[in-house]
């Protein structure tokens, strides 16, 4: 017992770590930090430790350190639960994905600054993270899982929500996706006003960085339309499953938020601590939905919808 006391804190301070690293990745590039460091990689303008701080260089120096570090964590926790909890269902599966994809995003972190690479590869980038994040949330939760203090089994759930559950998470990521393109083609002011990119006019965009941007706010706007319904199906039809009734509830309260800062990042003209906090939101969101497909995968069939 005092042994799994261990684990859970090394899970929740991984988890924390590889949301800092989200998150450092997102100040590097709202910044434009990423070349802080020139063109070498691991070391810094040609330094193992630069000994010449800008605020670029420390950034783009602590995220890197922040990276490395939350990395062993992560492989130390992979293994841990490996070998502790891998008679449960999904934890090696969890534990290999965390592990590979917080690797490749390091790779292509790596790449960009020893080669450069298109705003549409880099824009992968943030996704990535987003799934080695999620796959550690998961890893923490079933962590938290052994002591059955959620009430998260024996849930019946019908087929229209399972539909709904895998169809919202994997669409999810199209938006993520979006938005990253929309940092890194620096599309986020193009439009200066919002919902539309002008609100004085309904003309379709002019460039393609107005098609990015609007792009991403029709992709937003049909997410907070999809997971209303979820919401409200779930609040009908499973108020006796709490696990499902209380995901789903925080799910559109997180995507309402979500879109709000959104707003606030175009009105506020890109004001770092908004943009920095709708990052944040999108992670635990994406976190989320991808426990609720956890959930789904676990239950047995319901008869109703």
């Amino acid at each position: 017992m005092q042994q799994n006391k261990y684990i859970k804190w090394f899970a929740v301070a991984a988890t924390i770590g590889m949301l800092l690293i989200l998150l450092g990745g997102a100040l590097v590039t709202k910044t434009e930090s990423g070349m802080g460091c020139g063109r070498h990689w691991p070391g810094c303008n040609g330094q193992l430790i630069p000994d010449e701080i800008t605020v670029e260089v420390l950034i783009e120096f602590s995220h890197r350190l922040v990276t490395g570090t939350v990395g062993i964590l992560i492989v130390i926790l992979a293994v841990w639960s490996w070998k502790k909890f891998g008679h449960i269902r999904e934890t090696k599966f969890l534990a290999a994905m965390a592990v590979f994809f917080l690797i490749l995003q390091a790779l292509i972190g790596a790449a960009q600054v020893l080669w450069g690479q298109g705003d549409f590869i880099l824009a992968l980038h943030f996704g990535i993270s987003l799934i080695s994040f999620a796959s550690v949330l998961l890893l923490t939760l079933l962590i938290f899982e052994v002591d059955r203090k959620f009430d998260a089994d024996h849930l019946r759930i019908g087929p229209k929500l399972k539909f709904h559950t895998i169809g919202v998470t994997l669409y999810s990521y199209i938006v993520v996706y979006t938005g990253a393109l929309v940092r890194h083609t620096e599309s986020s002011l193009i439009c200066s006003d919002w919902p539309l990119c002008r609100n004085d006019s309904f003309a379709l965009p002019n460039n393609m960085y107005e098609w990015v941007q609007m792009g991403h706010r029709f992709a937003a706007a049909l997410i907070v339309i999809w997971l209303g319904y979820i919401a409200w199906h779930a609040f009908t039809q499973y108020k006796e499953q709490r696990a499902i009734y209380w995901g789903w509830i925080i799910a559109f309260i997180i995507v309402l938020l979500q879109a709000t800062t959104g707003m606030l990042v175009v009105l506020t003209k890109l004001n770092l601590a908004v943009a920095l906090l709708h990052s944040l939101l999108i992670s635990l969101l994406f976190g989320l939905l991808c426990y609720m497909v956890l959930l789904v995968s676990r239950s047995r069939s319901k008869a109703k919808n």
